[in-house]
């Protein structure tokens, strides 16, 4: 029949492809890899990765968790997790993750100045990469959170078709113009078969400290539709909100620093 015979030229097209990739090779000492992944800058994806790593170890201390900084052009995990300095090298020549809040972090932040810009083409970057995933000491982690830098480019890419991941987790905004990048986002994970675990959405609605009164300033549940649309689950639904926004600039995520707050 013409649909077995469509099936068999797939088969046979995705097995071809298959070969040009690169073998999936796990993080020596991590069990899970969470990627926290958005379509568009701007939309909260940083802020979001450090606390759901946060959350994370505090949920259960038996966990031993990780955190990437994968944005090699815009690292902010430094600043965010309130961390400075430059990693020291084991015997083996693998660099030390620094530690803050009991997580582990690695980022390009701690390789170059804060005010240098990195004025790098592809193959640099890749090179940065490569390093950031094969050449760091992470000893035994249950879990790995990778904050990717947005967009569905050569980073979020290379990351993916290289390594074993659990999953990956969409932030947007409710904004249609960040949720058309958010789509994009999630399209690129399931054509690299890494499962989506659902839709962040994130700066949903504003509420006047004064009078209360509510106000949604991106617009109202389009990362729920678009979830809906894609058949996949919300995993939350996060506000805009002044204190998440200041503890993470102070270097104290709201989940550290407020633990009991609504945010």
């Amino acid at each position: 029949s013409s649909g077995s015979r469509n099936e068999a030229v797939r088969d046979k097209r995705n097995r071809i492809l298959s070969r040009g990739l690169p073998k999936q090779k796990p993080i020596e000492g991590v069990k899970q890899v969470v990627v926290l992944a958005s379509g568009k800058g701007g939309v909260g994806k940083s802020t979001t990765a450090v606390n759901i790593a946060l959350a994370l170890a505090a949920n259960d201390s038996t966990k031993e968790v990780g955190l990437l900084d994968a944005d090699i052009y815009g690292p902010s995990i430094p600043k965010m997790m309130n961390l400075k300095g430059n990693p020291e090298l084991t015997p083996k020549n693998l660099m030390r993750p620094l530690k803050n809040y009991g997580i582990a972090c690695m980022s390009m932040g701690f390789l170059i100045e804060e005010s240098a810009p990195i004025v790098w083409r592809g193959l640099m970057v890749m090179s940065a990469i490569e390093k950031l995933l094969r050449q760091v000491d992470w000893g035994q982690l249950d879990y790995l959170v990778i904050d990717m830098p947005p967009g569905t480019g050569d980073v979020p890419l290379s990351v993916s078709q290289n390594i074993p991941i659990a999953g990956a987790v969409i932030i947007s905004t409710p904004q249609d113009v960040a949720l058309l990048d958010a789509r994009k986002g999630a399209e690129m994970f399931r054509k690299v078969h890494v499962p989506v675990l659902g839709l962040v959405q994130n700066m949903s609605v504003f509420q006047c400290p004064k009078c209360k009164h509510e106000t949604h300033i991106f617009g109202a549940d389009g990362v729920k539709d678009l979830a809906k649309t894609l058949g996949l689950d919300t995993l939350g639904d996060i506000p805009l909100h002044v204190n998440i926004r200041e503890t993470c600039d102070s270097g104290q995520p709201v989940v550290i620093s407020q633990p009991q707050s609504d945010a």
